[in-house]
């Protein structure tokens, strides 16, 4: 049971990236659906015809028809708790999930949002948490709306909202939750945490920042954690900032309170803008060991959560120290291995799980052999392996694979993870990229491009095998979209920079 429960969880025995803290208590009734399973396995005894003289028989009957009534009637349909879903790498044990469907087929309701967000919608339970900025007010929102309905149940305004030009602005980081408290982070600084009336239990601004490109790190709420991750520059850039003394840390905050439980500097060696970081930390779990994983600032580290004392540490994919590397992709984990992509078209790295102290290369499964486009000191790649990276995309773990969107390329890359070797490629096609990380469940993978353009891919198998595309983008809608599909409850929720979709069968 064991093996079959960690094959379940995407990982090895003993080892789990994602069903730690709040997270286990969010799943933990799948163990009743796993009971449900193997009594329903078990062929229920037949009624004799001398019936009045088997009682027991008649008993055992009923307890398994009692059993799996109670069971079905336990089952809960997963929550999304978090940018990457309930096992942080992207995947949801969802099913019975439609595989075609559009703007008017399939919809069970679509709202209008006040303005525009990378963000990924949250779900737990009835309540789907958005972040919106609203164009017009300049103001940035926290949102609840019923998941039954997509009626809004209550929006509370925070601050003023941030913009870097580029089609992003400061409502890029997803929100979390427990089932308890939902907490909105923005990338202005404003943290704020919220009961699932609307209720506001604290806030609190733990800027400013120092990065060229809106801040856009989501929280981790884990065991009774909130951690944040700040790798920014070293000096003020664009008016943002302080001057000098900006420290890149890991910050530790109680989710009841709002206040500081610990502080950790996480020092690199990477320049300018190659200090900063877009990623989101990532928990795990091997052989016991608990930890949670930052990316970025040119190197990967490991963290105890407890403390935030560093465990760990392999780099760099930037030797030569290149400037503008900044990092986007999280970190993600399945099969033993931990993915670190590298920036502008460098490898992806796959980290052994398990090391302690500074890591060599010696620690790595594999890497890709791709070669950037500004970095001469690889040696060229083949023609099947060129395309193994991805500049802003964080990969999906599904199903005992790691698919990779070159978001750039727009291909999909099925991935092993013993040995980084590519089972599939696949051309998305469309007319934009994609800056969405993929998510999937159910069989499939779902992504959307900045047109709106919507794309379900098999997962698995072979061979690359797209199953439909769809646009969800409104006409006159001008933003570049970025937000992840989010899957819970059955359904699928799409954000456009207009609406929120809630699609299902």
């Amino acid at each position: 049971m064991t093996k079959f429960m960690a094959g379940w969880l995407g990982g090895e025995e003993g080892e789990s990236s994602a069903k730690l803290g709040s997270s286990c208590r969010e799943t933990s009734a799948h163990w009743l659906w796993f009971s449900a399973f193997s009594i329903a396995s078990i062929e229920p005894p037949c009624l004799p015809s001398n019936a009045g003289q088997n009682r027991p028989h008649i008993m055992n009957r009923l307890l398994f028809t009692a059993a799996l009534t109670l069971s079905a009637s336990l089952l809960p349909a997963e929550n999304w708790s978090n940018w990457r879903g309930p096992l942080h790498n992207g995947s949801s044990p969802e099913k019975n999930l439609p595989a075609t469907f559009s703007k008017t087929e399939n919809i069970k309701w679509s709202v209008a949002l006040p303005g525009a967000s990378a963000a990924t919608p949250v779900i737990w339970g009835d309540k789907v948490f958005v972040t919106a900025a609203d164009m017009a007010s300049k103001k940035q929102y926290a949102l609840c709306l019923d998941r039954k309905t997509g009626k809004e149940l209550w929006r509370s305004e925070i601050s003023d909202f941030a913009s870097d030009g580029q089609g992003s602005n400061s409502c890029s980081p997803s929100p979390v939750t427990d089932g308890k408290l939902v907490v909105f982070f923005y990338g202005t600084g404003d943290l704020v945490a919220f009961d699932f009336a609307g209720k506001k239990i604290w806030d609190r601004n733990i800027g400013p920042f120092a990065f060229l490109w809106t801040f856009s790190s989501s929280p981790l709420l884990d065991d009774g954690r909130l951690i944040m991750q700040v790798l920014q520059r070293d000096t003020a850039v664009s008016g943002r900032g302080k001057p000098d003394g900006n420290e890149s840390f890991l910050l530790a905050i109680d989710p009841k309170t709002g206040k500081d439980q610990w502080r950790q500097v996480r020092a690199c060696e990477a320049k300018s803008e190659a200090l900063e970081a877009f990623s989101t930390p990532v928990p795990f779990t091997h052989n016991g060991r608990k930890e949670f994983i930052i990316v970025g600032g040119d190197c990967i580290t490991g963290h105890e959560p407890a403390t935030g004392k560093e465990l760990w540490r392999w780099g760099t994919w930037n030797p030569t120290h290149i400037t503008h590397w900044r990092l986007v992709p999280s970190p993600t984990i399945g099969a033993g291995v931990i993915l670190a992509c590298g920036p502008k078209g460098a490898p992806v790295y796959a980290v052994k799980a398990g090391g302690s102290g500074a890591l060599n290369n010696k620690s790595l499964a594999w890497q890709s052999h791709v070669q950037s486009t500004e970095d001469a000191t690889t040696a060229a790649p083949s023609l099947n392996e060129r395309d193994l990276t991805t500049d802003v995309p964080t990969p999906l773990f599904y199903d005992g694979k790691f698919y990779v969107l070159n978001g750039g390329k727009k291909k999909l890359l099925c991935v092993n993870p013993a040995d980084g070797k590519v089972i599939w490629s696949g051309d998305l096609g469309g007319k934009s990229v994609f800056q969405c990380s993929p998510t999937a469940a159910d069989g499939k993978i779902y992504m959307m491009n900045f047109d709106g353009e919507l794309s379900v891919v098999h997962a698995g198998g072979t061979e690359f095998n797209r199953l439909h595309t769809a646009n969800f983008k409104d006409e006159g809608d001008a933003t570049r979209l970025r937000s992840s599909v989010a899957i819970s409850q059955g359904n699928l929720y799409i954000r456009t920079g207009t609406k929120l979709f809630c699609v299902g069968k």
